[in-house]
């Protein structure tokens, strides 16, 4: 007589995410960058929900009330019909949270990994994108976490979102600049304006392209003038006074420019590989301290790999 299959429970699943930084000046809600600070999960499934935190931001990624990666990954599982597993996790968190650093995309990554390993969804990769994309509003964070390195992307449907990879040119080292308030999406995006003028639109288009052609050909020399942006960023100094603090350095030895990391308030600057680090980043404290306004420098990299278990 042959054996009853019985139904098993998937295993355990270790994801780790990176932070992002989107809109690099000109290409708002276009472009992104993955950067080497990572969310990891390590889940697994349990009697009942339960989170365990080490890392930043322990007091917000321990509630588990409304919690964005659990609270994704249940909607996913009834959306789709299938039974929503109760799942303890443990997560170690480097990536500031409501700081401009993609902690949204990542967790609602997160908490579709999470659906699509233990509801056996076998989702694409588009798919995945697709659905975080749908739910951030906008697909460069989401792509950018995903695929790694630098990623162009745009919605196509309400659910799809086309995306291309870049591998830069060269070497891009970082400086994260993080100070101490949070600045939600909601609030940055309050400030922009309903329309632009067509030489505003014109100056950003070019601004992206030579933004595209700098990563492409390594070009640092193009850097400065190709985060030049109309759209978002001079709206939104006022709320982010790193921003307009730090582009008084570009050009200056060691910066090749500085651009606001996603909606902000955080800012990310461009490192001339050519220079010493210590030296520049010495040079970047200085400036703050001497303009009254205090923030977190953090080195960085762009990361070549996106969410990977």
């Amino acid at each position: 007589m042959p054996k009853k299959k019985t139904s098993r429970r998937p295993a355990a699943l270790h994801l780790a995410l990176p932070a992002t930084s989107a809109n690099l000046g000109p290409a708002f809600d276009a472009a992104a960058l993955a950067m080497d600070l990572y969310i990891t999960v390590d889940a697994r499934p349990a009697p009942s929900f339960s989170i365990a935190v080490t890392g930043r931001d322990q007091e917000i990624c321990q509630r588990l009330e409304n919690h964005l990666i659990l609270t994704t990954y249940s909607e996913i599982l009834e959306a789709q019909g299938a039974e929503v597993t109760p799942l303890s996790l443990r997560i170690k968190n480097d990536i500031p949270i409501g700081k401009g650093c993609g902690s949204s995309a990542a967790a609602r990554l997160a908490g579709i990994a999470l659906a699509n390993h233990f509801g056996r969804l076998r989702w694409t990769d588009a798919q995945i994108i697709g659905e975080a994309s749908r739910r951030e509003h906008h697909p460069d964070n989401a792509s950018a976490c995903w695929m790694g390195g630098l990623t162009i992307a745009r919605m196509s449907s309400e659910a799809e979102a086309q995306v291309v990879g870049i591998r830069p040119k060269g070497k891009w080292p970082l400086l994260l600049a993080i100070p101490d308030q949070a600045l939600s999406t909601e609030e940055a995006r309050r400030v922009l304006p309903a329309q632009y003028s067509r030489a505003d639109i014109v100056a950003n288009i070019q601004s992206s392209m030579l933004l595209l052609a700098a990563f492409t050909q390594g070009r640092y020399d193009l850097l400065s003038a190709a985060l030049e942006d109309r759209i978002h960023q001079p709206y939104r100094a006022a709320l982010c006074p790193l921003l307009p603090c730090l582009q008084e350095l570009t050009g200056k030895p060691g910066v090749l420019g500085v651009a606001l990391s996603g909606a902000g308030p955080s800012v990310i600057v461009f490192i001339d590989p050519r220079s010493a680090a210590q030296k520049t980043r010495k040079l970047i404290a200085a400036h703050l301290s001497r303009s009254g306004l205090r923030a977190e420098l953090l080195p960085t990299s762009i990361a070549p790999r996106g969410a990977r278990g």
